[in-house]
């Protein structure tokens, strides 16, 4: 499922607010934010230089894990920016790099991914970590109106911190065993669950429910 269908269902009436009017939804292949947004994407353009290909101007500006895969991500939002219509809105996600990257760059699930983001750290494990906090305060005349982290069906204790340790010969003939023990006869054990996790990652935002987000808003101030 896409991120931006996760994202309506848990929108609440002060999200819904900073989408309305005439909007350009960056990055939203065929899951658009709402059904009269303007879409913009590959075929559409290089979104790394947004302003070179739309020239007008927006009540909104949506970009669901759009940013991520930008060569600069703090010069592209300043671009993004440029679109937004004064008393208009700039709405972002982007994965949260603790949730999603879980300590490996360049990420074992995405490698097209080009930094990883924090809402607000002093120190991060990423060599290209941007904190979001500070992206948002460098958009002149700009308004934060909501950061937040969505972690909304996330299973923390899936999540593994760096680079998995390899399994041994004799431990995967141990957990080769156990896992036709546990298909063929049933057989399950929680200890041995919770070892073989420890030699497994799991992107969980593929499935239906799990985010591992931030969500920024920021309102754009009359000149």
């Amino acid at each position: 499922m896409d991120e931006a269908s996760k994202t309506r269902r848990i929108m609440g009436p002060m999200e819904v607010s900073c989408i309305t009017g005439r909007g350009i939804d960056i990055g939203c292949g065929r899951d658009p934010i709402v059904p009269n947004v303007r879409c913009f994407d590959v075929g559409d353009g290089d979104a790394n230089r947004i302003t070179d290909f739309v020239q007008e101007r927006f009540d909104f500006v949506f970009a669901s894990h759009c940013l991520e895969h930008m060569h600069d991500p703090r010069a592209t939002l300043l671009d993004w920016w440029k679109l937004v219509e004064p008393g208009g809105h700039i709405y972002f996600l982007v994965p949260d790099e603790d949730l999603y990257e879980q300590g490996v760059f360049p990420g074992q699930f995405n490698k097209d991914h080009k930094a990883t983001f924090t809402i607000s750290k002093t120190k991060s494990w990423s060599p290209l970590s941007i904190n979001v906090l500070e992206l948002a305060r460098s958009l002149p005349r700009g308004s934060l109106v909501s950061l937040e982290l969505q972690d909304i069906g996330y299973d923390r204790r899936l999540m593994r911190h760096g680079h998995l340790r390899k399994p041994s010969p004799v431990v995967r003939k141990v957990f080769r065993l156990y896992t036709i023990l546990r298909n063929r006869l049933g057989f399950r054990s929680e200890d041995m669950e919770e070892w073989m996790r420890l030699y497994e990652v799991h992107d969980q935002t593929m499935g239906p429910v799990a985010m591992a987000q931030i969500q920024c808003i920021v309102r754009k101030l009359a000149d």
